[in-house]
């Protein structure tokens, strides 16, 4: 009977004892298809993310291949047919865009006074422009490749004035390799953020006071750009450029190399789906010989002046923008910045258009800065607010002999501006801009902008 007992007992122990190791494997086992779940769900996210940014690339390369494609076929048929002048002109069929601008001004203080106080530009882009109805800078663009290596682009400008200009007039070559492209003619510096974009694509009616102070406008030169994209999962971008120096703050010297050289390095990227940056620094040298500078001396008396020397000039340029899920459509905002430092060293003369007795060279130097900061915010489709602060700082002037003549302040120029603008479709726009320009100790001028914008034609993507 006992060993029965224990017989009974030997054969339930070893039934039960498998069945315990078997509920610990299965604790096991669950939690490591739960930690299996959780990795595959999470790879999944990746993974479609990676895929759509996969399938963008793949469209923009595609779109590029086959501009390639169509320009080699262009090319062929060019060089099949010569004596055909039917077949040569439907062969080439550049891209012509016609942007239309317009605006009304009403300004509390007259233009023709306008001036930035403590700094040198004389004409160029700067002021308000006149009061009332006007016609805005229209741009004639056109555009194509020329054959598989080189793209060619001409930009025309009719300004306010009635006056006719040549904006850009480039050459660009295409798939050098490596990243690098070069691009001569006309056009405009890569220096800074703002520099680049022609004027119909500011966010603001008007450019920054410190591009007017520092640029008279924009940097235009006739020359010679080398550009170098890295091949990094990061924007990485370096240029360089050197030109004849012809507009300010450089001067037409009328010589043999270089009056004007640049270098640039850009960098930028994706924080998640939703935001995007890039940051730059620039620096600028010229060289400006008898540059005129127009003025008031201490008895407040208008006087022409000229500056020979050297000009050397750093910017600092950071962009961030935000998009839900990074599709800009229904809402988005952008913050953009600038800061500008420059000196100047070299000689000025002291009313240059006096007998010689009035004259007077001597010493110049300077050291003086200015900044802007705006943000604009899609609040809903198509419509957008903004707001923007400029702020110059006269810094350090030392005229030496001249100090006795020419008018020194401790006035720092500022200005705030305040926009609304409604975009039909991506072809127009119609906008408003309130600002309060304190650019002259003596006033404070309150404006009003309206403004119009249509394009075109095929018009080119705008840069970033």
């Amino acid at each position: 009977m006992f060993k029965r007992n224990l017989l009974t007992a030997g054969i339930a122990l070893a039934l039960t004892a498998p069945l315990g190791v078997q509920a610990a494997d299965s604790a096991e086992l669950a939690q490591i298809r739960e930690q299996i779940k959780q990795l595959r769900d999470s790879y999944e996210v990746r993974i479609q993310t990676l895929e759509k940014r996969l399938q963008q690339a793949e469209t923009i390369a595609g779109q590029a291949q086959a501009k390639a494609v169509q320009a080699e076929e262009k090319a062929v048929q060019l060089a099949a047919a010569p004596h055909s002048p039917a077949a040569s002109a439907s062969a080439f069929n550049p891209e012509i865009s016609l942007i239309l601008s317009g605006t009304y001004a009403n300004l509390s203080q007259d233009p023709a006074h306008y001036r930035i106080a403590g700094f040198m530009p004389n004409g160029g882009e700067i002021g308000p422009g006149a009061r009332g109805f006007n016609l805005g800078e229209s741009e004639l663009v056109v555009a194509a490749n020329i054959d598989p290596y080189l793209r060619g682009q001409f930009t025309m400008a009719v300004t306010p004035e009635n006056t006719v200009e040549v904006e850009e007039a480039f050459v660009q070559t295409l798939g050098l390799g490596n990243g690098v492209s070069i691009k001569g003619g006309r056009f405009l510096s890569g220096v800074g953020y703002l520099n680049e974009q022609h004027a119909h694509t500011w966010d603001f009616v008007d450019a920054p006071l410190a591009y007017q102070a520092f640029f008279g406008g924009q940097v235009k030169d006739e020359g010679v750009q080398l550009r170098w994209l890295a091949p990094t999962d990061t924007f990485l971008e370096l240029g360089g450029e050197i030109g004849r120096g012809r507009n300010f703050p450089a001067s037409d010297r009328a010589k043999n190399g270089a009056g004007a050289a640049a270098l640039f390095a850009h960098l930028g990227g994706d924080l998640g789906l939703s935001n995007s940056w890039r940051a730059g620094l620039s620096y600028l040298k010229t060289s400006p010989r008898d540059r005129a500078f127009s003025g008031s001396d201490n008895l407040g008396a208008a006087v022409d002046n000229l500056f020979s020397g050297d000009s050397r000039l750093a910017i600092a340029d950071f962009v961030w923008k935000w998009a839900p899920s990074g599709n800009p459509v229904y809402t988005n905002f952008k913050l953009q910045g600038e800061y500008f430092q420059r000196r100047e060293d070299g000689e000025l003369t002291y009313d240059s258009t006096a007998a010689s007795a009035g004259t007077s060279t001597d010493h110049y130097s300077s050291s003086q800065s200015g900044w802007y900061l705006q943000g604009v915010y899609q609040f809903m489709p198509r419509w957008r607010v903004g707001l923007r602060r400029d702020q110059l700082a006269g810094g350090s002037v030392d005229y030496a002999a001249n100090n006795a003549m020419l008018a020194q302040t401790a006035f720092n120029p500022a200005k705030t501006s305040l926009m609304f603008d409604y975009s039909p479709s991506e072809f127009s726009r119609f906008r408003i801009q309130l600002a309060q320009d304190k650019s002259r100790p003596e006033a404070t001028d309150n404006q009003l902008f309206l403004q119009y914008q249509m394009s075109l034609g095929a018009h080119g993507a705008h840069k970033y």
